[in-house]
């Protein structure tokens, strides 16, 4: 009752196939593709500049006075 079965879900996938052909589905997921390999780069190349701030220097001072705005 709660999951369908293999043939439901070939059912499904013919019906898609059926109405977005199967150049415009290989487009889709190239597009896909391409979208998660950016954000993979993206992530490394953010944890890369995540470590390079992790290295950097501390400014250290002290309040003297508090303006009240």
């Amino acid at each position: 009752m709660g999951s369908f079965s293999l043939w439901h879900w070939l059912i499904v996938l013919l019906i898609v196939v059926l109405i977005f052909g199967t150049k415009k589905l290989r487009n889709i997921g190239g597009d896909v593709g391409g979208a998660v390999n950016e954000f993979k780069k993206a992530m490394k190349d953010g944890q890369a500049a995540d470590g390079e701030e992790k290295t950097g220097t501390t400014i250290e001072g002290e309040v003297t006075h508090k303006t009240k705005q």
